[in-house]
C-alpha cells in the first residue's frame, strides 16, 4: 500500500491493515513473524512533510539469546513519524543537525510505501535480549552443549594462568579457616 502526497493533498489517510505472516520482507531474518501484524494509522501532509501516526501490535519468533531456542513473543508499538522529502536536503552544503531533524524520515519520488513504515516500526519494537525463561542456562562456553537439555561432559576447566594467584590465594583462604 502507498501512502501518496497526491492524494494526501485531497484529504488525510486512514488505514486499519493486518498483514499476514510473510507479507513484510524483513530482511534480516533475526526474527520471523508468528501471528499476523495488526496496524492503525492516519497520514496527513503538513507543507511538504508527511505526518504519520499510528500504533502496531502483533507476535514475532526470536530467538533465545542464551540458547537460541525459538521464543515467541508480543510486540506493540505507538509511533508518530514525519517525513520530508528527500530534495529538502541541501546537498552542496554543510547543514547543522538540530535534535527535532533527529525524529524525520525521508522520503524519495511521490510519497511512500505503508510496509516499508510498518517494518521499520516493528525493528524499532523489537527488545534488546530476548529468554526463553528466566533460569535459562544457555551453552557451554567450553563444549557447547545446551545445558537446558543436558549437563556438559567438559572436564574441570584450566584455570587461567592470569588468575592462578588468585585461585592459590582463595585456595589458603579456604585452608585457614
Amino acid at each position: 500500500m502507498f501512502i501518496g502526497v497526491k492524494e494526501l493533498e485531497r484529504h488525510p489517510l486512514r488505514f486499519h491493515e493486518e498483514f499476514a505472516p510473510g507479507t513484510i520482507d524483513f530482511r534480516a531474518g533475526e526474527f520471523r513473524q508468528a501471528a499476523p501484524l495488526t496496524v492503525e494509522l492516519a497520514a496527513e501532509l503538513e507543507g511538504a512533510e508527511i505526518h504519520v501516526v499510528g500504533r502496531l501490535a502483533g507476535r514475532l519468533e526470536l530467538a533465545c539469546a542464551r540458547c537460541l531456542e525459538p521464543v515467541e513473543r508480543d510486540i506493540a508499538s505507538r509511533f508518530d513519524l514525519h517525513y520530508r522529502p528527500v530534495s529538502a536536503i541541501a546537498r552542496d552544503e554543510e547543514v547543522g543537525l538540530k535534535p527535532d531533524d533527529l525524529e524525520v524520515g525521508f522520503y524519495v519520488g511521490e510519497g511512500l510505501f505503508l510496509a516499508d513504515v510498518v517494518a521499520e516500526q516493528v525493528y524499532l519494537a523489537l527488545p534488546m535480549k530476548v529468554v526463553c525463561r528466566e533460569e535459562c542456562r544457555g551453552f557451554c562456553p567450553g563444549c557447547g552443549m545446551n545445558l537446558n537439555r543436558e549437563a556438559c561432559r567438559c572436564g574441570p576447566r584450566a584455570v587461567d594462568p592470569r588468575l592462578a594467584p588468585l585461585a592459590e590465594w582463595v585456595a589458603k583462604k579456604k585452608s585457614s579457616r
